[in-house]
């Protein structure tokens, strides 16, 4: 079948189950081919295509509200609503996102990029529909992942409450971006494990209900499965908070999934569809990851599975170059943990976790709780490295605040992939946490400029009693181990390449310090670059200095401009009745899309050519 040919779902409920198996095959074959091209979530979305299909079928989108938890897996529901010929520009700039988007289609009826917001958005939905007494369904689509989320139970409490009819499509692959961990995971496999008890066939049922002695038995063996579902399965998990339960159902079975489907149609009231999928189905590279490898992909070779690697020779991830850094300093000191809210392979963990089992551990999709138990492991005498991506520390915020910086606890927050990561998009930009973790008492807030920087900065932060965070992009640097760390001085700044002929200084911080350096050098530039590695606490004596220059200065900050180092520099000279001329540069009051993270910039006027510009004018060079 011509994928591109399609315009909407409504041609599924014209074709045959053997026709939606082989529109499976295509379907599959058009993402690995395209995936393999643009990068993306590649196994996640091979392991919902019969589900995808099989809603579509069952259901009529966009009156019926089908909602993506996370939105990563939601491809299939893109070629099913027609923008299958737009695959080629798949997380590219002003081309289709990884996630859903309202703006991209009708059937796009929520947005999300972080997990275990579908339940609440489902209820929300559903209340209003009531309210306006029309009729629809609502079609939450979430993950055994997502779901052990406190938000989830949060709006599985108020589902069962409230009673109102949800249909909850509860995926379970087992698998969140790696291998799930936890008692609720346990839990999910016993259900797993549990299948014989809903295996009743209809065509048994419908044969049984034609005599009475038939229908007697049907009546028995129901009782008999319903006493195995409340003693053996432990229902209880959805049972207890007053939401059926119906499962488990083959994933990949798109005759059981429509049956199972229309069955929970015709219930009064919420309930879970739990359906077993696995994750990669239909690629043998993806079928076998349990490391999270295919979960989000660059581009790679379909025949072979060898993904395409283009870091440089004698290049470290930064994300590698903490992590090898952490592994260096718990072997000296055994109160250092490591903490990661389901990122080891993200976070590039996996070697500590297999060097210090007992110190290593993965909460699973659970900041909140992440941040919290780092606190209290703190608080008794240890030292957590809580590893967490830029864009998933905002859920953790009010623990940071209220249990880490306001017991003033020496917690080491690794912030990763800090600043814009490109084709993920607006809801995974790391450029908020300067903003809101800046006006937190006793926080310190560091950004290494090199691989050198960054080793000492973590054993500096090993070496201090305070809550200390430090900021670190996507990305790689040039690394080697370092032969003796050193402590860096809290607070303090560096300026370089200063002369009695500067003409301005450029204020920044991270790795775009040493491209600023590179630039001024090789374009012979009378210009201070100054390394502001601390954004909180400022060098407030460094600050003066800049002040005595009477220099016009640039604080070129590739994250928002609010809150940020800019924000910083200007309430110190206020406070201190200091004049600077001073320009921002930095991301305005808006959300950045998603793109190459160097057309981003441009695009937003962040990029460093951008930055020359205005300092060129104002210093004629």
């Amino acid at each position: 079948m011509d994928l591109r040919s399609i315009r909407n779902p409504e041609f599924l409920k014209k074709i045959s189950i053997r026709e939606c198996n082989e529109l499976a095959k295509d379907i599959r074959s058009f993402l690995i081919e395209n995936v393999s091209k643009t990068g993306g979530h590649l196994s996640s979305n091979l392991g919902v295509v019969e589900l995808t299909i099989a809603i579509h079928k069952v259901f009529d989108s966009p009156k019926d509200k089908i909602i993506f938890d996370v939105g990563h897996q939601s491809y299939v529901h893109k070629i099913l609503t027609g923008r299958a010929d737009r695959f080629a520009t798949l997380r590219q700039f002003d081309g289709l996102s990884g996630f859903n988007k309202r703006s991209e289609s009708e059937h796009d009826v929520w947005e999300a990029g972080h997990s275990s917001t579908s339940l609440s958005a489902a209820l929300g939905m559903a209340v209003v529909r009531d309210l306006d007494k029309q009729d629809y369904h609502i079609v939450p689509l979430i993950g055994d992942g997502s779901i052990i989320n406190g938000m989830a139970f949060e709006a599985l409490n108020h589902i069962g409450e409230l009673g109102k009819n949800v249909i909850i499509v509860f995926n379970d692959n087992n698998m969140s971006i790696s291998k799930n961990v936890g008692a609720m995971s346990s839990a999910f496999a016993r259900l797993r494990a549990s299948k014989p008890y809903n295996s009743l066939k209809q065509d048994v049922k419908d044969v049984l209900r034609t005599n009475v002695v038939g229908n007697t038995v049907l009546k028995g063996m129901t009782a008999f499965r319903d006493t195995l579902k409340s003693h053996i399965v432990d229902s209880s998990i959805f049972g207890e908070l007053g939401i059926e339960y119906l499962g488990p159902v083959d994933g990949h079975s798109i005759k059981e999934l429509i049956r199972a489907l229309e069955t929970a149609k015709k219930h009064q009231g919420p309930i879970v569809i739990h359906v077993i999928t696995q994750k990669g189905k239909g690629y043998p590279h993806s079928e076998s990851d349990r490391d999270g490898s295919w979960h989000g992909v660059n581009q790679f070779d379909p025949d072979t599975g060898i993904l395409n690697n283009n870091l440089p020779p004698s290049h470290a991830t930064w994300s590698s170059i903490y992590s090898e850094t952490l592994i260096r300093l718990a072997k000296q000191n055994k109160t250092i943990t490591a903490i990661t809210p389901a990122m080891i392979g993200g976070s590039k963990l996996e070697k500590f976790f297999q060097l210090f089992k007992e110190r290593s551990f993965d909460t699973g999709i659970a900041e909140e709780h992440a941040v919290t138990f780092a606190a209290a492991m703190a608080m008794q005498g240890y030292r957590p490295f809580l590893s967490m991506y830029s864009t998933f520390l905002q859920r953790g915020y009010d623990q940071i605040n209220h249990d880490i910086c306001r017991m003033d606890l020496p917690v080491v927050i690794g912030i990763d992939r800090a600043g814009l990561v490109g084709e993920d998009g607006d809801t995974h930009h790391g450029v908020f946490d300067i903003g809101i973790l800046r006006p937190l008492p006793n926080l310190i807030i560091a950004s290494a400029k090199d691989a050198n920087e960054a080793q000492d900065m973590l054993f500096t932060a090993f070496s201090q009693q305070h809550p200390f965070a430090i900021r670190f992009p996507r990305g790689s640097a040039a690394y080697q181990a370092k032969d003796t760390l050193e402590l860096i001085p809290v607070g303090q700044w560096e300026a370089m390449n200063k002369n009695h002929e500067s003409k301005a200084v450029i204020i920044s911080y991270g790795p775009d310090v040493d491209r600023l350096v590179q630039k001024v050098t090789v374009n012979a530039m009378s210009i201070v670059i100054v390394n502001a590695r601390f954004i909180k606490p400022l060098d407030e004596k460094m600050i003066n200095e800049i002040v005595g220059w009477k220099l016009p200065v640039f604080v070129y900050q590739p994250d928002v401009e609010i809150g940020g180092l800019s924000s910083a520099i200007l309430e110190f000279c206020a406070k201190h009745h200091l004049t600077m001329d001073l320009t921002s540069v930095g991301l305005k009051d808006e959300y950045v899309t998603h793109g190459a993270v160097g057309v981003l910039r441009k695009k937003y006027g962040i990029d460093i050519n951008s930055l020359f510009e205005q300092v060129l004018k104002v210093t004629g060079e």
